[in-house]
């Protein structure tokens, strides 16, 4: 299976109106999978779950900026940090982003494989940290590069919560964030309050049968039900 062939048509997987006109239309068959081909921007290497658009409205950086998030039921606003790291690195940052949440936590996994919208979440509570860094490690390449898979940790006792979501971005609640801001300066992941991500335009996503397969083998290590 090409590179090309494993990338999704559905380019809205964040629930938003779709944009009016593509950037993919009037595309070429060959425009396109050079397009796809391409995951160095500079300093920057996306993995293989995602690329932007064919216009580049958002050309993909490090960086992390600050955000705030509110609950439409309560009003309560959670502040965020949002980055995104190089392919090299991002999966190392995010494993030691999670040591501040402490030795035990809980985990979601959010999986889009087979459903045309939205996504389905699947708990697991409390495992111990070590232990689900040592599973996750076995899943080095599905983490990576699939495009349909994400993963929240949490610990609700203290409360924090980190994502690394389907776009292989690096997303952080909690009322004080100033640990992590040392871990993302750690790996040279500077604060850009201005920087966009590749979630704030067009882009497509990837995955493959094979992924969704080793998805499953996941869940079973983990422990998690249906």
């Amino acid at each position: 299976m090409s590179f090309l062939q494993r990338f999704l048509p559905n380019t809205d997987r964040e629930g938003a109106a779709p944009p009016q006109r593509s950037s993919f239309q009037n595309v070429s068959e060959d425009q396109l999978e050079a397009h796809l081909n391409i995951a160095r921007y500079g300093n920057f290497v996306l993995t293989d779950a995602v690329r932007p658009s064919y216009d580049l409205q958002v050309v993909p950086q490090s960086g992390y900026r600050h955000d705030v998030y509110q609950d439409a039921d309560t009003g309560i606003k959670i502040p965020v940090l949002m980055g995104a790291a190089s392919k090299e690195s991002v999966l190392d940052l995010f494993f030691d982003l999670l040591d501040p949440l402490g030795n035990e936590v809980d985990l979601v996994l959010e999986t889009s494989h087979e459903r045309q919208n939205g996504h389905q979440d699947l708990y697991r509570e409390s495992i111990d940290l070590p232990v689900l860094k040592s599973i996750l490690y076995d899943f080095e390449d599905l983490l990576l590069n699939d495009g349909c898979l994400g993963i929240a940790v949490l610990n609700p006792r203290i409360p924090f919560e980190i994502q690394f979501d389907e776009h292989k971005l690096l997303i952080m609640y909690g009322k004080n964030l100033s640990e992590f801001e040392k871990v993302f300066r750690s790996y040279s992941v500077a604060c850009n309050e201005e920087i966009k991500f590749i979630t704030e335009a067009e882009h497509v996503h990837s995955s493959s049968e094979e992924y969704f397969e080793q998805f499953q083998q996941l869940r079973y290590r983990l422990g998690i039900d249906e």
